[in-house]
């Protein structure tokens, strides 16, 4: 899997997507920080951009690369090598490459600028941590997709659909259900639902560590009281390891019984 998961990385590496999401973000930090002229304001404005592009960009870039890959990955099934260790190799090869040009092109403009010297690096740690663990996430979804659908139009489809669903469609039904059962107690509720959506508690983390939580209003206390705390940032951190390790056994399921 080691061999597999270091081919699949350097395949990655060298290709031009990778350059250009390592200087899409490189670019982005650059200008954020150039507009902003404040740490702290810049992180902000990139967790807004981080919680919906990343997921988008491993949910893609997964999916495409688990179906352009199919007649290196049908030679691979020839040879003695574990299915399980081929798909594996090739989801963490794409995850971490995918997590280098994230960590490298954000980490470069904000280190220039002198995020070591700067009480906000705790900030930036959190937001470069949520998004590793989003690619992860996202990019383990898409290859579990590929590996239930044969058809690539499908398979995109399906990609897409998860990723709007995450993004946008699960905010809206948390937000109509709040607001029609406002009579009820909905604490443990929006708990529970925050924790049914990666993108969303990875946003609510940053939000508190910034000490914004003003900004969500009646649910921002609740959020504060449950997450602001060292336990319930713990319980937060295993959810997201969760959310990886889970679709990392279906891989590893799926990968065992699929005919090919």
């Amino acid at each position: 899997m080691l061999k597999i998961l270091k081919y699949s990385f350097y395949d990655l590496i060298r290709s031009r997507w990778s350059y250009v999401y390592l200087i899409f973000y490189a670019m982005l930090g650059t200008v954020l920080l150039f507009l902003n002229n404040d740490l702290s304001k810049a992180i902000i404005t990139l967790m807004n951009v981080v919680t919906v592009l990343i997921p988008l960009i491993g949910t893609i870039f997964g999916i495409m690369y688990y179906y352009d890959s199919r007649e290196f990955t049908e030679l691979l099934l020839a040879q003695p090598i574990k299915r399980s260790s081929i798909f594996l190799g090739q989801y963490l090869g794409v995850a971490i490459s995918l997590s280098a040009s994230l960590l490298i092109g954000l980490g470069i403009p904000f280190i220039i600028y002198g995020i070591f010297t700067s009480p906000a690096i705790w900030d930036f740690s959190l937001l470069l941590v949520v998004g590793v663990f989003l690619t992860f996430i996202f990019t383990a979804l898409s290859f579990n997709i590929g590996l239930r659908n044969e058809n690539k139009i499908k398979g995109f489809g399906y990609a897409i659909l998860l990723w709007l669903f995450m993004a946008v469609i699960f905010d809206g039904l948390l937000l109509i259900s709040l607001v029609y059962f406002d009579e009820y107690p909905l604490d443990k509720f929006s708990l529970i639902a925050t924790t049914l959506n990666p993108i969303d508690l990875s946003r609510i983390l940053i939000l508190l560590k910034l000490d914004i939580s003003a900004l969500l209003g009646y649910t921002g206390a609740v959020f504060q009281k449950f997450f602001g705390t060292s336990s319930g940032m713990i319980i937060s951190l295993a959810v997201l390891i969760v959310w990886v390790v889970t679709p990392m056994y279906f891989i590893y399921r799926k990968a065992l019984r699929k005919d090919f």
